[in-house]
């Protein structure tokens, strides 16, 4: 029989749960630490739409990219912890926003065009701003936090390459220098080698503005990896692995002195 007054275990076991609550270490407000923040799927998704434009037709890519884009909106909202009812609000806007982006693009003019591109760069912006909230709000660092970040990078890559066509379209002059051919794939390209700092030089921007996105998205590249994927990737620990231990604990306790 457990010694103590009656309730003792109960009361403690209550106290125990709210602390963890208190502390991050339970489910905490949003439910299980699983729940949401899958990024697999994401993640394929975007190596699906980035190798769409780097491999097939332009008009097919800008075509198809604005229903990917809006793809990956919704699927990171879905794994977004929001409380209702901004899920249904933002995922009714994404998509009647990409149907009319996507049916005034079919014009063929110059504003229609850059109209779908920037509609493009703000669906991805929505998508990363979920994306690394939902990850900075996990208190552990899993294989899905490690999929989240790196589908964020991704997505910042997509959008700033939306946003140099959009720049093209509403130009009055083209956008790289040395007359370089302007389309899905050469912007995805200069996108991704500046904002991973690689810094070619085959592809420059040839105005003022172009070269202050350009300089803003390297920034943001470093930024990123310098800090968030890093350390995810340094905390990270595979379930099961045990924690690393000193080498005088190895004996256990006392035992140097037991030898003395």
């Amino acid at each position: 029989m457990s010694a103590g007054p009656p309730g003792a275990d109960h009361t403690q076991g209550h106290d125990a749960g709210t602390l963890a609550r208190l502390t991050g270490l339970g489910h905490g407000r949003t439910g299980s630490p699983e729940g949401g923040g899958r990024y697999g799927l994401l993640l394929l998704v975007l190596i699906g739409t980035y190798l769409l434009g780097a491999f097939s037709g332009a008009n097919l890519a800008t075509e198809v990219q604005v229903v990917l884009f809006a793809l990956i909106a919704l699927i990171a909202l879905r794994t977004s912890p929001l409380p209702a009812p901004w899920p249904a609000v933002i995922g009714t806007i994404t998509v009647i926003g990409t149907a009319v982006t996507f049916w005034t693009s079919l014009s063929g003019t110059r504003n229609g065009k850059a109209t779908e591109d920037f509609w493009k760069a703000l669906l991805l912006l929505m998508a990363v701003v979920m994306v690394v909230r939902r990850v900075l709000a996990k208190p552990e660092v899993t294989i899905q936090s490690i999929y989240g970040a790196l589908s964020a990078y991704l997505i910042t890559g997509l959008m700033f390459a939306s946003v140099y066509f959009g720049m093209q379209h509403l130009g009055t002059s083209d956008f790289f220098a040395n007359n370089q051919p302007a389309n899905t794939q050469t912007f995805q390209y200069f996108s991704f080698t500046t904002l991973t700092t690689l810094g070619y030089g085959d592809f420059t921007a040839a105005e003022s503005g172009g070269r202050s996105i350009a300089v803003l998205e390297a920034l943001t590249g470093q930024i990123f990896l310098a800090t968030l994927v890093a350390r995810l990737v340094a905390a990270y620990r595979t379930p099961g692995r045990p924690e690393p231990r000193l080498l005088e604990d190895v004996d256990g306790p006392g035992d140097d002195e037991d030898r003395d």
